[in-house]
């Protein structure tokens, strides 16, 4: 998913306002939704790796922890979710997505399943969204976005002459994100040792993409643009 330079303004506005008052899971459905959001994880993980038996495992964990969330929201819809059709429509669609990955995995599509299941994580923040819910998966999920904006542009940048002010820009862009990774994380995952060291790397990286900007380096920075993504790869499938 990619966000153009011209939302990232209202993006961090979003950020500052979750950081300002951050809503946690609080409720037995917000809850499940996260921990099916694990296994989800997993598939995402494994189909974009191209592993594809693999990749059939995770997502029929991913499918039967979504079914238990179905369950749940039939037998005991709870605030902030109840009555909201969305809800309903966010169920059925997730299905949907599963299952149409699962087709595609069996017919070796990874990547095109991968997409598909990219589709779970807008639907489940979009929910989230609606709903004024805000869990630390939202700021996994900025990051990302912005992420792959560069990993989309960032090269094309590199070769334009106005290049390096908007590389900057999105370096800036990556230190704030990566900094509400830091300060909006649970403590069940500030107090482990395994979050701090996934995390520092993702800081890492983006303190090298800062310097080699600043230095005006082109070969640094294609250097440290290709080495963001991996750090946060292996964050967000742990505690993402």
């Amino acid at each position: 998913m990619n966000i153009p330079c011209f939302r990232v303004l209202p993006l961090l506005a979003l950020a500052a306002g979750a950081c300002a008052s951050p809503a946690w899971a609080a409720d037995p459905v917000t809850d499940a939704l996260q921990k099916a959001y694990v296994p989800y994880r997993a598939a995402l993980f494994k189909t974009n790796a191209g592993q594809a038996g693999e990749s059939a495992d995770a997502l029929k964990q991913a499918q039967q922890a979504w079914s238990q969330v179905t369950q749940l929201v039939k037998s005991q819809p709870t605030v902030p979710y109840a009555n909201d059709a969305l809800m309903a429509r966010t169920l059925s669609g997730v299905e949907e997505h599963y299952a149409r990955a699962v087709q595609q995995v069996a017919a070796g599509q990874l990547s095109q399943a991968h997409d598909t299941l990219e589709g779970v994580r807008d639907l489940l923040s979009e929910l989230r969204r609606q709903n004024q819910v805000i869990v630390y998966s939202d700021h996994m999920n900025a990051y990302h976005a912005q992420m792959e904006h560069l990993l989309d542009e960032g090269p094309k940048w590199l070769q334009a002459d106005d290049g390096l002010p908007k590389l900057a820009a999105q370096a800036g862009v990556l230190t704030y994100l990566a900094g509400l990774l830091a300060s909006e994380a649970p403590a069940s995952a500030q107090s482990s040792p395994e979050f701090k060291e996934l995390l520092g790397a993702v800081t890492r990286s983006v303190d090298a993409l800062n310097a080699a900007v600043a230095a005006g380096d082109k070969a640094r920075i294609e250097k440290a643009i290709g080495q963001v993504k991996a750090p946060y790869s292996k964050l967000f499938i742990k505690f993402g």
